[in-house]
Parts: structure tokens; sequence; C-alpha cells
């Protein structure tokens, strides 16, 4: 199904650049804008993000990498509390 008309990107593609992208380094922080250069295309007019996000969603291969899910949670050089 086609996410993004400007750009003619499809879920599939989306789904494949986040597992290219999670295999060749599982610690990334994928974005919209990294799917988008991985696809060597560009954002145009913005109408597709909710949907383009949704679909990201989807993807077995998106999330935060573990690495990373505790950081909110730990205290920061500085903190008093």
């Amino acid at each position: 199904m086609i996410v993004c008309h400007c750009t003619q990107i499809t879920d599939r593609d989306i789904k494949a650049a986040i597992g290219w992208m999670r295999a060749a380094d599982p610690d990334t922080i994928i974005t919209p804008g990294k799917v988008y250069r991985a696809l060597g295309k560009r954002p145009d007019c913005g109408g597709c993000m909710p949907h383009f996000l949704a679909t990201m969603e989807t993807s077995d291969a998106f999330g935060v990498p573990a690495a990373l899910r505790s950081l909110r949670s730990q205290k920061r050089i500085g903190d008093t509390q």
C-alpha cells in the first residue's frame, strides 16, 4: 500500500528500510527522516506523516534499542534529587 504519494513510498519500503537499518546498527534510533534517506527520497508535503509513523510502529524491528530504554530513569550529572 502506498503510504507517501508524493514520493511513492509503500508500507513494504518503510518496513524494509527499518529492517535494514536495525540490521546495520542495532542501537540506532530510527526516525522518519532516516527512513526517507535510506530509501533515497525526501519528504515533500508531510501529509503522509501520521500514516508514515503508524506504519513505522507496525514494523517488528522498530523500537527503542534495549541499551537506551533506561536512560530516562537514570540520574543526570548535576541532578540534586
